[in-house]
């Protein structure tokens, strides 16, 4: 071979390595995840997700990549966030709770959507049905029978004489599911409930001053707001000396006094199981939406002690994480 020959083609050759490291990130698949809260308050949920992901062969930065976006508890940058994903052309959008997957779904047609929770997300309009969700999204729903009960008497094991609880929301369909059954419930129970939405910030001051004095208890559905707001909810309620009852265990972590409701880790894990699905040829209208199948109960006996209130043994002998 003559030497400008063997120039050429070596030359040929490196120049084509770029070119060719570029096709093959080209080829990565990408996941755009959006967060309801921030990184760092969800990092317990996004780690189950990328571990269960590795489990499946999926890594971070070798065969995957990951776009996040967090929408800090700001309703409006969810369809933000989710019209930068069409714009950068994901390959599935994974999100949680009502808003997240409803801006996604607005956004688009066509790239997949997997939501790891959502409160009632046939209710909602996220999917057609459970066991036939249709179009682009799939999931897992936080919804289960009877939950809004098995909260109700887990709180009256802890305040015996439970006679007028407050509930704190917002105004999504998933509120208005909980707040019926919490209701109903309720009513066997000779318990007067009382609603109030967050729908800023400054109504979590106002909330508490409308019904300060007039309730003995307080239960607090989650939202991305409502979980912007859990530390200042929490000083308010312990001011107020009101017990309260959650859904996830994030909100005890931040001084609440118990929570009882699907192990949200455990369900971002199975979501990962879902991508794994979709990155594989699945079609999300194929793929039926779960439901949770773990419960925890968490307690916060700290909260529990400054209010003057004693857990019975009982509760802590179900309990799956006592914070102290």
């Amino acid at each position: 071979m003559r030497r400008r020959e063997f120039i050429t083609l070596v030359g040929g050759v490196a120049a084509s390595w770029p070119l060719a490291a570029r096709a093959q990130a080209a080829k990565m698949p990408i996941i755009g995840l959006m967060g309801s809260g921030t990184g760092a308050a969800q990092s317990q949920w996004t780690s189950a997700f990328l571990d269960r992901l590795r489990e499946l062969g999926w890594t971070e930065g070798r065969n995957i990549a990951i776009e996040y976006r967090w929408a800090e508890g700001l309703s409006e940058r969810f369809a933000e966030i989710a019209d930068e994903f069409v714009r950068l052309k994901v390959d599935v959008i994974v999100t949680h709770n009502t808003p997240g997957p409803l801006a996604a779904k607005k956004a688009t047609s066509v790239i997949p959507i997997v939501f790891a929770t959502a409160g009632d997300p046939v209710g909602s309009g996220i999917v057609a049905s459970l066991a036939q969700p249709g179009g682009n999204v799939t999931g897992l729903s936080g919804q289960a029978p009877d939950t809004a009960e098995r909260r109700l008497d887990l709180l009256r094991e802890v305040v015996p004489g439970l006679r007028r609880l407050a509930i704190l929301s917002d105004d999504s369909p998933y509120a208005v599911v909980e707040i019926s059954e919490t209701q109903k419930a309720a009513r066997t129970l000779a318990i007067e409930v009382a609603a109030y939405e967050i729908r800023r910030d400054e109504d979590v001051a106002a909330a508490f001053e409308a019904f300060r004095n007039r309730v003995e208890a307080l239960s607090v559905i989650a939202n991305p707001i409502i979980f912007r707001n859990r530390i200042r909810i929490n000083t308010f309620a312990l001011a107020a000396r009101l017990p309260t009852m959650y859904v996830v265990r994030e909100y005890v972590e931040a001084g609440g006094m118990m929570s009882y409701g699907p192990n949200w880790p455990s369900m971002w894990r199975r979501a990962a199981d879902l991508v794994d699905k979709i990155l594989r040829g699945a079609k999300p209208a194929d793929i039926p939406v779960e439901q949770p199948t773990r419960f925890d109960l968490v307690l916060n006996l700290t909260t529990a002690k400054a209010l003057g209130l004693k857990i019975p043994d009982k509760l802590l002998a179900l309990a799956n994480e006592v914070i102290e």
